[in-house]
């Protein structure tokens, strides 16, 4: 097996390495940031990827992001994330994706060194590793997620409002009547949790929850 890590802890980094090794797992390569990581990839083009989710420069989720660019462009390679957080929107769409090959660890719950190799080794050979946390919080947050209660036509219709349309607007966009619109406006403004306020205030509110979404 070949493997590129990405981590920014140095000291991780070498500790992964090291590891592998001992394991008889060649590492082809191991970088600090996301652009390494790509740059990496494209050079050894490896049978698994472990990496963080949080690297240079903005220790957000630059690494989940470099996962799901390696994932459209080489999509049979085993992805194995390795972090100390559960970073939910770019996980949930990484998730999305074809599953076989893809792995979610904590690195606070990895408890047994042997048992992270068989993760590991179990990615690479097309199987799943998620940890029972991570696929927790993530369902948690799906659930929690107003617009899931959305229907299909109210969320064109909000849709339509964040172009910034009116009633009348989206009636017309629509063919239907203002009245409908209406009904399905307060329906919106009911499911995301909007109480009764200024309406243009309201509106803002659910076009910036539609558009972070």
């Amino acid at each position: 097996m070949r493997v590129v890590i990405a981590e920014d802890s140095v000291l991780l980094r070498e500790g992964l390495v090291r590891l592998l090794d001992g394991a008889g797992i060649q590492v082809v390569e191991a970088v600090g940031d996301a652009d390494e990581l790509l740059r990496a990839v494209a050079d050894h083009e490896p049978d698994l990827v472990l990496l963080d989710v949080r690297m240079p420069p903005t220790h957000t989720d630059e690494g989940l992001r470099a996962a799901l660019v390696i994932r459209r462009q080489w999509p049979t390679m085993a992805v194995l994330v390795l972090s100390q957080y559960v970073e939910e929107r770019y996980a949930s769409e990484l998730l999305a994706t074809e599953t076989s090959g893809i792995g979610y660890l904590l690195k606070d719950r990895v408890a047994d060194v042997g048992e992270f190799l068989a993760a590991l080794r179990r990615v690479a050979d097309g199987g799943t590793a998620l940890d029972p946390e991570a696929v927790s919080q993530l369902l948690l947050r799906k659930r929690s997620d107003p617009l899931t209660r959305l229907s299909p036509r109210e969320r064109q219709v909000l849709g339509l409002m964040a172009e910034g349309r009116s009633n009348a607007g989206v009636a017309d966009a629509l063919v239907v009547s203002e009245s409908a619109v209406a009904k399905h406006v307060n329906n919106i403004f009911s499911k995301l949790d909007l109480p009764p306020a200024d309406s243009d205030h309201r509106r803002v509110l659910a076009v910036l929850r539609f558009l972070k979404g």
